[in-house]
């Protein structure tokens, strides 16, 4: 071969090897182009970011918005960012309802977190099964209700309510007092409550209910002094603790006198109550952040690094923390993110949560979760002063009356609301 013939050749390949380096350029271009154009995952993330419930509430998104970014920093779900949509319920159930619709409708979200209270809960509900879509309920509530496209990552009444009745007995309380919200939880939890109570031969002293945002508790405080119960069961949800708190007080009626024991109150709360007005009370929950596991430590380290060294964690947070850990769990085992396909891979599947191992039983819809009561302490925090050695199974639905009864009993009560969940101020 004649030295042009060798250029020409070396030209051919030189070309050869420039059109490969461009093809693979245009390749690896199209590839990570392909990749940063991915939809977004949507979620929605509907609270109260105002209105009375807004004390507790605010808290609860910061959590699920933990979860999400944690999420997306690790490569998010099936190479896709999720997006949260924030949207303030405004302490109103028809606003939570028409929220929830629209987020389905119009955003289209794969999937929501939402509710505190019962009531709200009760008005989404419909909405998500109309729409054959998917809920992540994160608060403790009164059970009585199941549904296939609602996961409860909150305790029924068996994992929170009666345990701490069952305690506040064995601890010598004869005569309970029964004070709460006027709404569904309340309303419910405290017939759950008494039947509990007459059973074990336990004297109900007085039952009384606040509108929800009410400061008016003269008149409560008065009651508690004529009936002198061994305890309160707190059933309060929203700022109107504040002003209970502060009454009792400024009563001097004291915790070693009259404890009380709440059921929506927890760490974040508390710095908002005033917390020389709530030491020695008790609270009952799954979760404390005072509890002592590598992931725990961890949970807290990460949501103060994000928020704030002074933030606190409660019960509702860590619980919103696993219902973005079970549904993305899910997501990647479904391989999409289609509402229908996450459904089928939710049953069983569990996380080794903050608080301790929880699973989705597959029949109701609710976690596995370790009961546990805190008491108050100076420091805004709770001292576990009891726990369930393993966790408790989930049954929405006591056993002290039939699943009928159970239903006729909310028709009754819903009825008598002017069908809602809640009385109306007049």
């Amino acid at each position: 071969m004649n030295p042009t013939q060798k250029g020409l050749v070396l030209k051919r390949k030189m070309v050869f090897l420039s059109a490969g380096v461009v093809l693979l350029a245009a390749l690896y271009w199209v590839y990570d182009f392909s990749k940063v154009r991915q939809p977004p995952i949507k979620v929605g993330v509907l609270f109260s970011l105002t209105g009375t419930m807004a004390i507790s509430e605010t808290a609860v998104v910061d959590a699920t918005l933990l979860a999400i970014k944690q999420i997306n920093q690790s490569g998010g779900l099936l190479g896709r960012q999720i997006q949260p949509i924030i949207v303030d319920g405004k302490s109103d159930w028809s606003t939570f309802a028409a929220e929830a619709e629209r987020l389905i409708i119009d955003e289209k979200v794969s999937v929501l977190f939402a509710c505190w209270t019962s009531a709200c809960r009760k008005t989404i509900k419909p909405v998500v099964e109309q729409y054959h879509h998917l809920l992540f309920y994160p608060v403790q509530y009164e059970g009585l209700e199941s549904s296939a496209h609602i996961v409860y990552t909150g305790a029924t009444p068996n994992q929170q309510i009666t345990p701490a009745v069952s305690w506040a007995i064995q601890n010598g309380a004869k005569k309970i007092f029964l004070l709460g919200s006027d709404y569904i939880f309340p309303r419910a939890a405290n017939e759950i409550i008494k039947d509990f109570a007459y059973a074990h031969g336990v004297d109900i002293v007085a039952e009384i209910y606040l509108p929800l945002g009410s400061q008016n508790v003269a008149g409560t405080i008065e009651q508690i002094k004529t009936s002198n119960p061994d305890v309160i069961l707190n059933t309060i949800n929203g700022d109107s603790n504040i002003a209970f708190f502060s009454a009792l007080k400024k009563a001097d009626i004291t915790a070693s006198e009259i404890p009380v024991i709440s059921f929506s109150i927890g760490e974040h709360e508390l710095l908002s109550l005033g917390i020389e007005n709530m030491i020695g009370h008790y609270a009952s929950w799954n979760y404390f952040q005072t509890i002592e596991n590598k992931q725990n430590r961890q949970f807290i380290e990460d949501f103060q690094q994000q928020y704030g060294e002074n933030r606190r964690l409660n019960d509702p947070m860590e619980s919103a923390f696993i219902a973005v850990q079970l549904w993305a769990k899910s997501v990647n085992e479904a391989g999409t993110d289609a509402v229908n396909q996450v459904i089928l891979n939710l049953a069983n599947q569990s996380y080794k949560a903050p608080g301790g191992l929880v699973n989705i039983e597959s029949g109701s819809m609710h976690l596995w979760k370790t009961p546990r009561i805190g008491k108050i302490n100076r420091h805004a925090l709770f001292d576990i002063v009891w726990q369930a050695d393993k966790p408790y199974q989930p049954f929405p639905f006591p056993i002290t009356r039939t699943r009928t009864q159970w239903l006729d009993f909310l028709d009754a009560l819903y009825q008598g609301y002017g069908q809602q969940w809640a009385k109306s101020e007049p």
